[in-house]
């Protein structure tokens, strides 16, 4: 079992980033960020790569500083009402192989103090992959039923995400799966403690998570036709 290359101080220098949401104390503890934060993620996402493969091949983990499966620190604030410049979590996106050409179902680890989790699904899919959600849901509800219901799936995660107030167009308000289509979010999410990340084997642990997710995962690629 492998030691988790996650310490505690990764959350300590995310609780003091919080406090000090700057660019001159961003600045002044920049390697910090880096030994503290970055790297050990990077290596994370190393040590996840190989289990994830066999378990979930279409899923990517790549272990790079830059331009992989981490998460930039800054922040795009152009459109925001909040102008702190950067993220206090770390965000490690596992994409589908397909997202590049559309918006394909993934996985994503969280990392912030008191709020860890591990995530599966869509979330805000474009129009047309929402389209083919809803339709798929709408065309086979007993697959659909099956997928949500999964004893394995509800162990761990709980559904999440935003919804309509009302029913999406093309769907009468007394649709007998009205509750399901009108979600903006397919996504699930399962708690981790940080204690679960600094402790041993939570490479292992993250991708058990996401095996549990499987019965979403493969009914969101099924919908949009890509493999899982």
């Amino acid at each position: 079992m492998s030691s988790s290359p996650i310490g505690p101080e990764l959350f300590k220098f995310l609780r003091q980033l919080k406090r000090n949401n700057n660019r001159e104390w961003f600045a002044e503890n920049k390697q910090r960020y880096q030994q503290q934060v970055l790297d050990p993620a990077v290596e994370l996402v190393r040590q996840i790569e190989p289990p994830l493969r066999r378990t979930a091949p279409m899923l990517i983990a790549v272990a790079k500083r830059h331009g992989g499966s981490i998460m930039r620190v800054y922040k795009d604030t152009r459109f925001s009402k909040d102008k702190t410049p950067y993220k206090t979590n770390v965000g490690i996106s596992l994409r589908h192989q397909a997202a590049g050409d559309i918006h394909a179902p993934g996985a994503y680890v969280h990392l912030e103090p008191g709020g860890c989790f591990i995530g599966v699904g869509c979330w805000r899919p474009d129009r047309a992959t929402l389209a083919s959600i809803r339709a798929a849901i709408d065309e086979d509800p007993a697959v659909w039923k099956r997928a949500r219901d999964q004893k394995r799936l509800h162990e761990h995660f709980e559904f999440a995400g935003d919804q309509l107030k009302t029913a999406p167009r093309n769907y009468p308000r007394d649709h007998p799966m009205i509750e399901d289509l009108r979600r903006i979010d397919y996504i699930a999410v399962a708690p981790i403690s940080e204690e679960q990340i600094v402790a041993a084997g939570v490479a292992a642990l993250i991708v058990d998570r996401i095996k549990a997710g499987k019965s979403l995962m493969r009914f969101l690629c099924d919908a949009i036709g890509v493999p899982y």
